[in-house]
């Protein structure tokens, strides 16, 4: 059995894992800045699926984020910030990040904690499911998307918005394939932020839930799931996945990583770092006045009153920097550009 040892950050660690049946509940638990991804929490989940998989009592895995908010991307602003430190790889073989510069840094880096993990999780053999309330933006899409399915509270919107910094997309490029292409062109030319409702009329949600009910109907419909045989589950999301993948998935995610590599690189090239000069504090500024700009009833989600520190657009009360990328995957950021 895996042993589970999630890093500790302010006294509490960064991912928990609860079981409740045949059903683990993995939580991202850095609600004080929207569930920023960080290294240690991609690693802590990391650890936290493998212990999931190994434990033959568990049927179905359920990935969560605690507070208001899903997920507002990763971390490019908080204190535990930790782009400048090594972790044993687990997704890819290559070489450490920390001792190189420019684009032989970050594609070494996003390589392993962004595509690679996505892609690794993925194809975890349990079923998963990703139960969505608040803010899921840019890399808290990836999250969601590496599960199964989606399952979200009325109240939960998406969002990525870093063609504002040049960037095509986040590096786990499933856009055209979990919505339509014309939707997933709208989704990144706008950045506007789809409701949940308009998630699910495109098929990126299974099921839209008063935010009350919505651990109530996810812990229902995987209890449900976990009645089903252990490898017939399994050989069924091999058979979808792999008619994704014959549809051009991971073809197409390996072409438009290099287009994400190559936008990081022109940034660095004609501005002030890879993110076009675009910090954390920036990207609120822009997202919040696009978010409270004038929009089809059909496009963007309802605004949200959140406390939280995020570059989505939230406001930040805590005092600290705006916690998350809410707007690009690239964690890579002015101090390596």
């Amino acid at each position: 059995m895996t042993t589970f040892e999630p890093h500790v950050e302010d006294g509490e660690p960064v991912v928990t894992y609860e079981l409740r049946g045949p059903v683990a509940l993995v939580t991202v638990n850095r609600p004080k800045y929207t569930n920023a991804q960080n290294s240690k929490v991609t690693y802590a989940l990391d650890a936290a699926f493998v212990r999931a998989v190994d434990d033959d009592a568990v049927k179905v895995i359920v990935l969560a984020g605690a507070g208001k908010h899903f997920s507002g991307g990763h971390d490019i602003g908080t204190p535990g910030r930790d782009i400048d430190e090594s972790f044993e790889r687990k997704a890819v073989i290559w070489w450490d990040h920390t001792d190189a510069q420019g684009v032989d840094s970050r594609y070494a880096r996003e390589s392993e904690v962004y595509l690679g993990m996505c892609r690794r999780w993925r194809e975890i053999p349990k079923p998963m499911i990703a139960m969505v309330q608040g803010a899921c933006i840019a890399g808290g899409l990836m999250l969601a998307w590496s599960c199964d399915f989606v399952v979200a509270s009325e109240d939960a919107f998406f969002s990525d918005p870093v063609v504002r910094m040049n960037i095509p997309g986040v590096e786990y490029f499933a856009h055209p394939w979990v919505m339509n292409p014309r939707a997933a062109k709208e989704f990144l030319y706008t950045g506007d932020r789809f409701s949940a409702q308009r998630a699910h009329a495109l098929g990126m949600v299974n099921h839209v839930v008063p935010r009350a009910e919505l651990e109530g109907t996810v812990f229902a419909m995987a209890e449900r799931i976990a009645q089903m045989p252990r490898l017939g589950l399994a050989l069924a999301k091999k058979a979808i996945n792999q008619a994704e993948d014959l549809q051009g998935l991971r073809v197409g995610m390996d072409s438009v990583f290099g287009l994400h590599h190559a936008a990081h690189a022109h940034n660095a090239e004609v501005s002030t770092d890879s993110l076009a000069g675009l910090d954390a504090r920036a990207m609120a500024a822009s997202n919040k006045a696009a978010a409270a700009a004038p929009a089809p009833a059909t496009g963007s989600g309802p605004a949200t009153a959140s406390g939280t520190a995020t570059s989505s657009g939230l406001a930040a009360t805590s005092g600290a920097a705006p916690a998350s990328d809410a707007t690009t995957a690239s964690d890579s950021a002015a101090s390596r550009a």
